[in-house]
């Protein structure tokens, strides 16, 4: 496994080669970093299950290089899903539409959607343009960790996670801290209106603005699996309790406004809610890292990003 901290187009174009020869790379997004294979491979698509432990029904998002691509995935994209595409791509957001032939059972899970996203980050968007010159139509890449754990914001965090599962072969692109910190909101583009499956920094205001529609209740069509829906999911090692008083020994993450007590150690202070989202993954994982048994968390309040980071730290709570 090779680790690359400059990356050049040259670099780029040698992970496209890796990607269409079967290798895994691991690539920053603007929400967290993926864990990369040829979208159309099922032998490399087997891989990324393998490495991250993650059950086979669970389906992948297909990162594409363009809203012109959408067309190749899918075989049914409703007008207010171009809406959404015009208005946020590249960004953090996963649109999941009817698969087309191109999309096999081993991405999808065996249903009959895909998720589908551009990225915002320009070594993620990059990578995705040498891998079309290169002949390929798709990254899959769900987040760079094992199933289940905490998603890494930095190529450290991935190397740390998945270098004992990774390949010579395999690739880890370093593209710095991701900017937003929080896995991209999930939109369900099957019905009449949009439906939220996972929130992210895409928020139920701006898909509705976009769309001139009303958002639809989670629960008023048949479940479609993705990525972060499970009750326990984004899990350090330690034990996360949920607005209750730290005592000594806990590590502690609040609002910057709250006072750290006595004898517990602080591991993010944020003054912003977009700070909270984008270093929350992080001090979870310095928890583990300084072998801290239970972390408190003070939950912020409001919606939209707020609504996330609560969707977050209540999965990563459950027990």
């Amino acid at each position: 496994m090779a680790f690359l901290s400059v990356c050049t187009t040259e670099t780029l174009i040698d992970a496209a080669d890796a990607l269409m020869g079967g290798s895994l790379v691991a690539f920053p997004t603007e929400t967290v970093y993926g864990l990369g294979a040829d979208a159309e491979s099922a032998e490399a698509v087997a891989r990324i299950y393998s490495v991250k432990g993650r059950p086979a029904n669970h389906p992948l998002i297909v990162h594409i290089d363009s809203i012109d691509r959408m067309g190749e995935w899918a075989s049914d994209i409703p007008t207010y899903a171009i809406a959404l595409a015009r208005d946020f791509w590249p960004g953090p957001m996963t649109l999941v539409v009817k698969r087309s032939t191109r999309a096999k059972d081993f991405i999808t899970g065996g249903q009959d959607t895909v998720g589908l996203r551009v990225p915002a980050h320009p070594l993620a968007l990059g990578l995705l343009q040498a891998f079309v010159a290169a002949g390929g139509r798709g990254i899959a890449a769900p987040s760079a960790n094992r199933f289940g754990a905490v998603s890494p914001t930095t190529a450290d965090a991935v190397q740390e996670e998945l270098s004992d599962y990774m390949e010579e072969s395999d690739l880890i692109l370093d593209g710095g801290p991701s900017l937003v910190g929080l896995e991209s909101t999930i939109i369900d583009c099957t019905g009449d209106a949009p439906r939220v499956l996972r929130l992210g920094a895409i928020t139920t205001e701006m898909i509705e603005e976009s769309t001139g529609l009303k958002v639809v209740e989670s629960s008023a069509a048949p479940e479609i699996r993705v990525s972060g829906s499970l009750e326990s999911h984004y899990s350090p090692k330690a034990k996360v309790l949920l607005d209750v008083i730290a005592q000594a020994g806990d590590g502690l993450i609040a609002p910057d406004q709250i006072p750290t007590p006595n004898g517990v150690i602080r591991l993010m202070a944020p003054s912003t809610i977009e700070q909270y989202a984008r270093d929350l993954y992080r001090a979870l994982r310095l928890a583990d890292q300084q072998g801290i048994e239970i972390v408190v968390v003070l939950q912020p309040g409001g919606d939209g990003l707020a609504a996330a980071i609560r969707d977050r730290l209540q999965r990563a709570a459950h027990e």
